[in-house]
């Protein structure tokens, strides 16, 4: 739109200035010079404008895609907050260094970064060679201009917060005046050119009703031409994927609850993550191993996503039902009916993933999929878990070598480590050893 806006101003009337013109041309002429110099001062605010958006949007899509999994601006999460990070460093160039490599860091002796170091129980951060100084300067910048979010409306509906706020209506309003400005700059160009024409005694073709209008009619079809080939590309990259996907359950279940304030083990129900491609959904039997003992819920009030509060208690007796079990009575579990719960992440049956050679051959922790499980009360797909972004992983993901018999068959590697042939604070990451060749995940 701004495109045309800037096209419109040079579509001036086809006119010679003689002597012996009176005053029209001069004011017409005036009129334009008016009009482009305060069009030219709109486009050059709206460009400083937007500019400014773009860099602390890319400032929020870079911490996104680089630092979400494993940090939050406001709370710990498997690494420390991130809000005031700028001024817990001596110096820039030292959060650079170690943003960058925080194992080549670690060994110049740095007194913060090794006391930090020890206080997550030595795991290593990510290691990001590839971010410039600019973009890691943006993602900064998010940070420190980060505000927290209105809390929902519900007080203490499981702790929501509303989403911050994108740009899109920003967008669409100065859209729509750069278009109110170019159809009217259109029509101060035909209302000059037909007072021109009526001075030199021109005659007036009949007007073109705005429906016959070819000009019109071609840029209306290219307004919607685009339009619509950008919501048709939107729906076709977004097809399958699920982000933010929270299902309501046949029996309310809190993680919150059980793998958060119990500190109950993931592997506890689901088994199977550290020994076969599926996690597993735990049996009716699993949860009575706990909840034959346990029949009523004394803890802090949990809450739905729309903030009303749910009664622990009713929801074992849901449970309890399935499980066809009376308080103090014997229970016989081959009476136990499964509980149809509702599958959240599901990928393309074409990818094929396995939860053990993530979990336990490459060391994954829970939340770089799935997020801060352990604060969900009802659980929602963290991730789009698109190509793209499990490709990302892998290309950054550093491969723990060290005393993992998995990788013990990638003896040149290990070999070339032990000679120093590869750095081994860089280390080996997931695309060397194949990661991204299509075969490991495409049938």
């Amino acid at each position: 739109m701004l495109f045309c806006t800037i096209g419109i101003l040079f579509l001036q009337p086809r006119m010679v200035i003689f002597p012996h013109k009176t005053n029209l041309f001069v004011n017409m002429a005036f009129l334009r010079n008016t009009l482009k110099i305060f069009l030219t001062g709109i486009i050059v605010f709206l460009s400083f404008c937007f500019s400014n958006s773009a860099s602390a949007q890319d400032g929020k899509a870079l911490f996104s895609a680089n630092c979400a999994s494993c940090h939050a601006i406001d709370k710990k999460l498997t690494g420390p907050a991130l809000m005031g990070v700028e001024d817990r460093w001596p110096n820039k160039a030292n959060l650079h260094a170690w943003i960058r490599n925080n194992q080549a860091f670690l060994k110049t002796g740095d007194k913060y970064a090794n006391d930090l170091y020890n206080e997550y129980n030595k795991t290593a951060m990510n290691l990001f060679p590839n971010l410039t100084d600019a973009e890691i300067d943006a993602i900064l910048k998010y940070i420190k201009d980060w505000k927290p979010a209105a809390a929902a409306v519900q007080p203490g509906a499981n702790g929501a917060t509303a989403d911050d706020k994108d740009s899109s209506l920003l967008f669409g309003i100065l859209t729509l005046v750069l278009a109110v400005v170019a159809f009217t700059l259109m029509q101060v160009n035909s209302n000059l050119k037909k007072l021109s024409d009526d001075k030199e005694g021109v005659p007036a073709p009949e007007p073109v009703p705005f429906w016959k209008n070819k000009a019109y009619i071609a840029f209306v079809t290219v307004i919607l031409f685009l339009v619509g080939g950008y919501y048709t590309t939107k729906g076709a990259i977004g097809l399958g994927r699920n982000k933010n996907y929270q299902p309501e359950q046949p029996i309310y279940y809190s993680h919150k609850v059980h793998a958060g304030i119990n500190q109950i083990n993931c592997q506890y129900c689901h088994i199977g993550v550290y020994q076969g491609k599926q996690a597993t959904i735990p049996s009716v039997n699993v949860c009575m191993n706990c909840h034959m003992a346990i029949n009523e819920y004394k803890g802090e009030k949990i809450y739905t996503e729309e903030g009303n509060e749910v009664n622990g208690t009713a929801e074992i007796q849901k449970l309890y039902k399935k499980a066809h079990y009376t308080p103090g009575q014997p229970w016989d579990a081959t009476q136990a009916e499964p509980i149809e719960w509702v599958r959240i992440h599901n990928l393309p049956d074409h990818v094929y993933f396995n939860h053990a050679q993530h979990v336990n051959a490459g060391k994954v922790q829970c939340q770089t999929c799935h997020g801060e499980i352990t604060k969900m009360d009802e659980v929602k797909q963290f991730t789009d878990l698109s190509m793209g972004w499990c490709i990302n992983c892998h290309r950054e993901t550093k491969v723990q070598f060290k005393e993992n018999g998995f990788y013990s068959i990638y003896e040149k590697y290990h070999e070339d480590l032990k000679n120093g042939k590869i750095d081994s604070t860089k280390g080996i990451t997931v695309e060397k050893i194949g990661g991204t060749e299509c075969q490991k995940c495409h049938y």
